[in-house]
């Protein structure tokens, strides 16, 4: 291997999947599954399932009082069900389409790049139906900007929320956000302060009845930790990190052990699993809490979601910072 390709992405062509290898990285991108299922950063895997769009949030008190999430219901099944509509493979900037089997075997096992990108193109089950397109472009150095678009169609209801979760295998010991401080949302963020803050791991707002909790607004970094104990005779401990950095704008995030589902479908805080996971969302629009009464009062328009509108995020996973 000559000095060039030492420090590009060795690109492997499966039956079913794309992978990419570089210095101290291995990631799967699953045909079947509609994304990134393996994204292992120095050994260590950080992905349970593969990252899932979101269009839920929990049904908060004044949800229920102003009578949105049975307006809106129908993204709560978009959120469970979605249809993978197309894949679309650019090496260099090159599309190459979708080379399953058995069109994959024209290519080497010594195939290299400077950069990859996959798009997944999602159909919601919706009445009417629309598309969401999620692009990962992988770079030589191992970073993944991931960009979504949602298109907006007529006749569709206002969305609670547009993100992407990350299902990670263990419960994180913390993570560490450059941001607004505290749980934040739309129209609850003007007493906030910007800094740099650390939270030791994901903690729980303990409602009775588990509910929408745990959102930043405005971040411009998060970074995930978990602890790993070392085989050694000290029993020393090190930390493995994911970072999420902005891309062209801020974004929002939660870091819980649940998913909104997980949230809504319990009726009371015991009612939730021990935790197992965690449950990164990184979020592109949040819809407003609103929290004027509980009786019913709509959350103020600027903090609507459009449903017949376009919507576009990105953001950047940041493998070695």
């Amino acid at each position: 291997m000559d000095a060039m390709t030492m420090n590009e992405l060795r690109v492997v062509y499966g039956d079913g999947t794309l992978g990419l290898h570089g210095n101290s990285f291995d990631y799967i991108f699953s045909y079947e599954k509609g994304g990134l299922e393996s994204l292992v950063v120095n050994t260590a895997e950080w992905l349970y399932r593969v990252p899932k769009l979101t269009f839920w949030r929990a049904t908060t008190d004044n949800d229920r009082g102003s009578h949105f999430s049975t307006q809106s219901a129908a993204w709560f099944g978009a959120d469970m069900f979605i249809t993978l509509k197309d894949i679309n493979v650019k090496i260099d900037d090159k599309s190459l389409g979708l080379p399953t089997a058995p069109d994959n075997n024209r290519f080497s096992n010594e195939i290299f790049a400077k950069n990859v990108a996959i798009t997944f193109s999602f159909l919601t089950a919706t009445t009417p139906q629309t598309t969401v397109d999620v692009t990962y472009l992988v770079s030589q150095n191992g970073n993944i900007t991931i960009k979504v678009n949602y298109t907006g169609t007529s006749g569709l209801p206002e969305l609670p929320a547009l993100g992407l979760s990350f299902i990670m295998p263990e419960v994180a010991d913390g993570f560490q956000y450059t941001g607004l401080s505290g749980e934040t949302y739309p129209d609850r963020q003007a007493g906030a302060l910007t800094g740099t803050f650390d939270i030791v791991g994901l903690p729980l707002t303990p409602y009775l009845v588990p509910q929408e909790m745990g959102m930043h607004m405005a971040t411009h970094s998060l970074t995930v930790k978990n602890a790993v104990s070392q085989p050694t005779h000290n029993h020393s401990t090190s930390i493995n990190r994911l970072t999420f950095n902005q891309h062209t704008q801020p974004f929002a995030f939660s870091a819980l052990p649940y998913t909104a589902i997980e949230l809504e479908s319990a009726t009371h805080i015991e009612e939730l699993p021990l935790p197992r996971r965690s449950v990164i969302a990184i979020y592109g629009a949040v819809r407003g809490v609103g929290g004027i009464d509980s009786w019913g009062t709509d959350v103020e328009p600027e903090y609507h979601i459009s449903g017949e509108t376009n919507h576009a995020f990105d953001f950047t996973i940041v493998p070695f910072q």
